[in-house]
């Protein structure tokens, strides 16, 4: 990212060091006046959801600040642990829905990693599940950057990325039936193939969004109101990062080369060939870019995938574990019994607890299991990236003045759906 970072405006960048420095020198003693507190959110659109925030102001400089989250009470967690495993992969679509796919292949790999599975997944079946999991962070980041570009004023940008990212919707709707909620991943598998001509589809789109992403960067990178607004602003050096449990873009940002894809590969990451993009200053401007590589990078993933994708099964061979084919439960005893245990019990989970932490476009979504046998999970616990991305807010936002607190919300490119979970 150094090089992008070259192009800074040098005036902009003295403005920002000596508004960072007196707003750092600044002491309580020397307050301008009385405190004010003002409510940011839960139903400011640049809170990107039901985030209340309550700021303690001193004029326009930011002296304290407080972040609450748990307006949806939703109680995933708890569903979870009254439903089967194969019944709560529809909840986990409504976790980050900006990439159900992704949510959808994480649940799945927990699951299999609790019975044991996980090393008998098919290659089909892994090769698109990595082509679900980029397209997702494509469609994610997408969005990601254009709501962030809307929060600063440039309206066409957000125009622009979601034109392409109603692209991967399509493509979501020919290949599991749903454009949002997709529920298409199963344990063991996927719910079915890709249908013919997808793979053409798909060529297509990532042609066509690489020169999106081109005309995106000449909109913002070099845009003088972007840069003076992200340049210098809500800067997280590497150890607070880590000392804060970030993940995903955010830490990146920071520069901490860790990706879960690269750190500890699942389903056939090995195999394939993507740089790690990271910032060097740690500020909004690159956690943008940052973003906007991890795209190219995506695309560059499912081109190897589409390339090298094999045939064969979709699923594990395991009646116990997924349904049997509709005509062989139609005619044959011990394939009508697998059919009505899964269906009624769910899957015979043996006991145990275990923590699968997947690379999801926000960061790192885990999944604690905690099982005592049967077909529903004793305690399952969900790490949500983006509520922890979040707790750095009360360490971040103080000394920065208001106007950035706009910058910096949409820099993290959070969504409450998993924060509360």
């Amino acid at each position: 990212m150094a090089e992008a970072r070259d192009i800074q405006f040098k005036d902009t960048a003295a403005r920002s060091a000596e508004s960072a420095a007196a707003s750092a020198s600044q002491e309580p003693g020397e307050l301008q006046g009385e405190k004010m507190v003002l409510n940011v959110g839960p139903s400011h659109p640049a809170t990107h959801g039901v985030l209340r925030i309550v700021l303690e102001l001193d004029g326009e400089i930011i002296t304290g600040a407080r972040p609450e989250v748990g307006y949806l009470h939703r109680g995933d967690e708890k569903i979870a642990e009254n439903f089967t495993y194969t019944q709560f992969i529809p909840y986990t679509d409504r976790l980050d829905y900006l990439a159900p796919l992704a949510n959808n292949v994480a649940y799945a790999l927990a699951v299999e990693k609790l019975l044991g599975i996980d090393r008998q997944l098919t290659p089909r079946c892994q090769f698109i599940r990595v082509i679900c999991c980029e397209l997702a962070r494509i469609s994610s980041h997408l969005l990601g950057v254009g709501c962030y570009a809307m929060d600063l004023g440039a309206l066409t940008v957000f125009l622009h990325t979601f034109t392409e990212r109603e692209k991967i919707y399509n493509l979501c709707e020919s290949l599991t039936g749903a454009r949002f909620t997709t529920n298409y991943t199963r344990i063991g598998g996927l719910s079915r193939d890709m249908p013919p001509g997808w793979a053409e589809q798909c060529r297509k789109f990532l042609n066509e969004v690489v020169v999106n992403i081109d005309e995106t960067e000449t909109f913002l990178t070099r845009n003088r109101i972007f840069v003076d607004r992200t340049q210098g602003v809500g800067v997280i050096p590497r150890d607070v990062a880590i000392d804060y449990g970030m993940s995903g873009p955010n830490l990146r940002g920071s520069g901490i080369e860790h990706d879960l894809r690269k750190a500890h590969p699942y389903l056939v990451y090995d195999q394939l060939k993507f740089d790690v993009p990271v910032g060097t200053a740690g500020d909004c401007y690159d956690r943008y870019l940052v973003r906007m590589e991890e795209m190219r990078q995506s695309v560059r993933i499912v081109h190897q995938c589409l390339d090298q994708l094999p045939g064969g099964p979709i699923n594990v061979s395991d009646g116990k574990i997924v349904l049997p084919p509709k005509d062989r439960v139609l005619t044959r005893m011990e394939e009508l019994i697998h059919h009505f245990i899964n269906v009624t019990q769910g899957v015979n989970a043996p006991p145990g607890e275990i923590y699968f932490g997947h690379e999801n476009p926000k960061g790192e979504l885990g999944f604690y299991i905690n099982s005592k046998g049967g077909g529903t999970p004793h305690r399952l616990k969900i790490r949500s990236p983006s509520f922890v991305n979040l707790s750095i807010l009360s360490w971040l936002l103080p000394k920065h003045m208001l106007s950035d607190v706009v910058a910096i919300l949409g820099s993290f490119d959070f969504v409450m759906g998993e924060c509360d979970r």
